[in-house]
């Protein structure tokens, strides 16, 4: 099909490959080379669609974006353009990064403005929060550690976004990874634009962001930094319970959103979420460093350096982010890295450093911070080998005793932790925090794991057999050869794991996120559920 994009057009649905619109005459290819397919959202200030890219091999697809001015005034129109312009430029400078679209072009054509992005296959968090419900408070860490980084490169790019929100963050379906979209906000220049007070216009008015996720300074066309700190503390919120801010009350005195109790999280997260919800902007998180230090984020290091920019030679970058962190900074070469990550890096190995002088692995926060294990995980072999200190120190702390005790008094965050060979059959662990931690072998069979997060851990031969995996976070996770016969995986994210040689006869995946190839490498048989519901192998 193509699509006309005329504003005015009574039906702008034509044939495919037609050249002029059956309805208004308008010719359908953009600058001779671009067809819109369909659209995909419209508003006051213009619209945005999906189109093919008929000037490449193969049509590949991308995202046309229309600024329709709301007036013909000259005046009107220069406004415009140099407000496109700005946005062009801005777009270009920050789409070098992994997490953003690219700008492929931007053009003028019969008053109207055009920019072309790269189209991102993908679902976005609102549409997966309606499809696979709310997310758990380790999902929610997990959200942070990937979206933060990219909202300090952002930031440290002069460039304020104004409309963070679960519908402008697309979960991208080639590689699992978030994608902040919709930077039609970016430029904090509209009324700076404005010469003649008596000259106003929608322009002027436009993208102050989305009401409800916008904080009031930015509401009053006073945006700063910090805003898009409060729009991402309204998506937590949305995340962890799926209500849009409008369906909450507020405080009528300060304004305040009235959340807490409508979550079920850590005092620390609750801590956290409410300095970045602060209604006062010198009350509030300044920077997204600032929001990565007080989550202590250090479990979620791998994804979130994997999160910044990234640079033509990724080994290297990816040694030297290790290397910061195992080493200490001063050993390495500031050019070979980010100043993001050495910066996230140094908070990183500060805190450790006080954990480990100030109360020998025992951390507290503000609130009621519970007592840690150790963080870095301690690998030991049957063989006796490694310290004899670390060893018993270990056994004391990771047994499957202490482990469950520790969970039944309120802990969640056991991330990082080896827990080879643990035996937790039958065990209620629901929303439990494994991310990165090794179970390799670990008897986990009929065990209650309902919402957890299983995030790049490895699994590899573990019992897993009959358990309640509904909607646990797998992703990338090492699942070669466990057994998961009978177990209940319904709305489980398991993109990129390995599930080479698994067992998955008779489990249940409906809606599950998973391929046909990852399916095809593991056991299934007749009583396999598959993720459209339907019983069957492959």
């Amino acid at each position: 099909m193509s699509y006309c994009i005329n504003p005015n057009c009574p039906n702008p649905e034509n044939l495919a490959y037609s050249q002029r619109c059956q309805s208004c005459g308008s010719r359908l290819l953009l600058r001779d080379r671009y067809r819109v397919m369909k659209a995909l959202s419209q508003g006051g200030f213009g619209a945005t669609f999906l189109a093919n890219d008929q000037g490449l091999p193969g049509e590949p697809s991308c995202v046309i974006k229309q600024l329709r001015p709301s007036g013909s005034t000259p005046h009107v129109l220069q406004m415009a353009r140099e407000l496109f312009e700005r946005e062009a430029v801005t777009l270009g400078k920050i789409g070098n990064h992994p997490q953003v679209p690219r700008l492929l072009d931007f053009f003028e054509e019969c008053e109207q403005f055009y920019l072309v992005q790269e189209y991102i296959s993908g679902s976005t968090l609102q549409q997966e929060v309606k499809h696979t419900g709310v997310f758990t408070e380790a999902r929610v860490k997990q959200f942070l550690s990937e979206i933060l980084p990219l909202l300090k490169y952002i930031h440290e790019c002069k460039v304020i976004h104004r409309d963070i929100k679960p519908a402008n963050i697309i979960r991208r379906d080639q590689d699992s990874r978030l994608v902040l979209i919709d930077f039609g906000a970016v430029t904090n220049q509209v009324t700076q634009a404005v010469v003649n007070h008596s000259e106003h216009t929608a322009l002027t008015a436009y993208a102050i962001g989305t009401p409800g996720f916008a904080p009031p300074e930015q509401m009053a066309m006073r945006p700063v930094y910090a805003s898009d700190i409060y729009a991402l503390g309204i998506t937590c919120i949305y995340l962890l319970t799926s209500k849009s801010s409008k369906n909450l009350q507020y405080n009528p005195t300060t304004g305040e959103l009235l959340w807490e109790n409508h979550v079920q999280v850590s005092d620390h997260l609750a801590d956290v979420l409410r300095k970045m919800l602060e209604i006062s902007v010198r009350n509030r998180y300044q920077t997204a460093l600032e929001v990565l230090t007080a989550l202590e984020l250090e479990p979620y290091l791998e994804s979130l350096s994997k999160s910044l920019v990234s640079q033509p030679n990724g080994s290297v970058k990816e040694r030297t982010i290790h290397r910061l962190e195992d080493s200490g900074i001063s050993n390495s070469n500031p050019s070979s890295v980010s100043s993001s990550v050495a910066q996230v890096a140094a908070a990183i190995r500060a805190r450790r450093a006080r954990i480990t002088e100030g109360t020998g692995g025992v951390t507290h926060a503000k609130g009621t911070r519970q007592r840690m294990l150790t963080t870095k995980p301690t690998t030991l072999s049957s063989n006796g080998s490694g310290s004899q200190d670390q060893k018993s120190q270990a056994m004391r702390q990771l047994d499957s005793r202490n482990l469950i005790s520790a969970y039944l008094k309120g802990r969640r965050d056991f991330a990082l932790h080896n827990l080879n060979l643990l035996n937790l059959q039958g065990a209620n662990l629901s929303e439990i925090n494994f991310h990165s931690s090794q179970l390799q072998k670990a008897n986990l069979q009929g065990s209650d794991l309902h919402s957890s997060d299983f995030g790049r851990a490895s699994l590899n031969r573990a019992n897993l057999r009959d358990s309640n995996l509904t909607k646990a976070y797998l992703n990338n996770a090492d699942l070669e050869g466990a057994d998961l016969r009978g177990a209940d995986l319904s709305y489980a994210y398991l993109q990129n794991a390995n599930l080479r040689g698994a067992n998955l006869c008779g489990a249940n995946l409906t809606g599950a996120k998973i391929s046909e190839e990852q399916l095809a490498l593991a056991k299934t048989n007749w009583m396999t559920v598959r993720p459209n519901g339907k019983r069957g192998l492959l």
